[in-house]
C-alpha cells in the first residue's frame, strides 16, 4: 500500500491566480491579443509589381489597350480611304528577308497604300514587309519604364543579336516618322527621317501636322472609355479633333434632336398662324352679322 502525504496546513497552500489580486478574472493583467494588419496595407500594389514580363518587356497594360483604339478610331485622312491603309496594333513586324525570324512589335503603326483585309479569314497574322512590299509610314511607341531606353534609341546592339528597335525603324525600314509618347511626363516626341537619320522635331504645342496625310497628331485632354486623361489623338486641318464612333453617334443624336425641335417649333408656328387666321375669320363673321342687323349689306361696303 502506498502512503500518501498528509494534507498541508492552510499556511502552506499555494496561492492561485485569483489570489494574486482578486477573484474577478476581468481584473487580471492579461495581454491584449494583437491582430495582423490587412493584406492591402502590407502586400505590394500594382505600383510595386511590374506589368511586364521581364523576358518580354512592353506587354500591354490597360493604357496600351485603350490608346491604340483611340488612334485607330480617329485616323481618318481625307486623301486616303480606309481600304487603302493598314493599321497594326501590337502586331509582329517582320522586316529582314535574310533573317526571317527577326521582328519588332510596335504599339501602333500605319501603312499607306496597302489594302486591308476584306474577309475575316484574310486578316493578317503579322505584317511581313517583303511580302507586302511596303514599309510603315509611321510608328507609334507608348513609353513604359521597361522599354524607355530602347524606344529612345539609347541601347546598343549586342553582338550576333538582332538590331535595336531604333535601328530597325531608322536604318532597315527607313520609316519616315517615329512617334514616342510618354504619358507619365505628358511628352510627345516626333522623329523625322532626314537623309539617313532621325531628327527630333520641335513641338511647342504638343502637335504635329503630316502633310502627306492632311492630318495632325497631338495630345488631347479628355475622357475616353470612361477614363479621363491625356491621350494621343488625330485632328483635322481646322484644328478639330477627329470624333470617335461614340462621339459621332452622340453628334448624330444631338442633330436629330435639334431637327426634331425645329420641326416641333415649325409645327407650333403653323398652329399659331392657323389660330390667328381662324380668329380673324371669326371677327369678320361677327362684323358682317352686326352690319346686316343694321340693314347694311357687308358685301357692298
Amino acid at each position: 500500500m502506498y502512503q500518501t502525504d498528509p494534507p498541508r496546513p492552510p499556511s502552506e497552500v499555494l496561492p492561485t491566480m485569483y489570489d494574486r489580486k482578486s477573484e474577478d478574472p476581468q481584473d487580471l493583467d492579461i495581454p491584449e491579443q494583437i491582430h495582423p494588419p490587412p493584406p492591402w496595407e502590407t502586400m505590394p500594389t500594382m505600383y510595386d509589381l511590374p506589368s511586364e514580363d521581364p523576358q518580354e518587356p512592353g506587354l500591354p497594360d490597360e493604357f496600351h489597350d485603350f490608346q491604340p483604339q483611340l488612334l485607330r478610331e480617329t485616323c481618318q485622312p481625307p486623301n486616303y480611304p480606309t481600304e487603302e491603309m493598314f493599321i497594326g496594333t501590337d502586331l509582329n513586324l517582320y522586316y529582314n528577308p535574310r533573317h526571317r525570324l527577326w521582328y519588332k512589335r510596335p504599339d501602333w503603326f500605319l501603312v499607306l497604300g496597302v489594302s486591308r483585309a476584306q474577309q475575316q479569314q484574310n486578316m493578317r497574322l503579322s505584317y511581313v514587309v517583303w511580302q507586302e512590299g511596303m514599309a510603315p509610314f509611321l510608328v507609334v511607341e507608348l513609353l513604359s519604364p521597361g522599354t524607355e531606353t530602347e524606344d529612345l534609341g539609347q541601347t546598343l546592339r549586342d553582338a550576333n543579336k538582332p538590331p535595336t528597335k531604333w535601328q530597325v525603324y531608322e536604318q532597315n525600314l527607313r520609316i519616315p516618322y517615329y512617334i514616342v509618347f510618354d504619358r507619365y511626363e505628358n511628352q510627345l516626341r516626333v522623329f523625322q527621317l532626314v537623309a539617313t537619320q532621325y531628327q527630333a522635331v520641335e513641338l511647342p504645342e504638343q502637335k504635329f501636322w503630316f502633310e502627306e496625310m492632311e492630318l495632325g497628331l497631338g495630345v488631347w485632354q479628355g475622357n475616353y472609355q470612361q477614363t479621363e486623361g491625356l491621350w494621343l489623338r488625330w485632328y483635322d486641318a481646322t484644328g478639330n479633333w477627329i470624333p470617335t464612333s461614340e462621339e459621332r453617334a452622340e453628334q448624330e443624336s444631338q442633330r436629330a434632336e435639334q431637327e426634331h425641335q425645329r420641326a416641333e417649333q415649325e409645327s407650333q408656328r403653323a398652329e399659331q398662324e392657323h389660330q390667328r387666321a381662324e380668329q380673324e375669320s371669326q371677327r369678320a363673321q361677327r362684323l358682317a352679322q352686326r352690319l346686316r342687323a343694321m340693314g347694311i349689306n357687308p358685301d357692298e361696303v
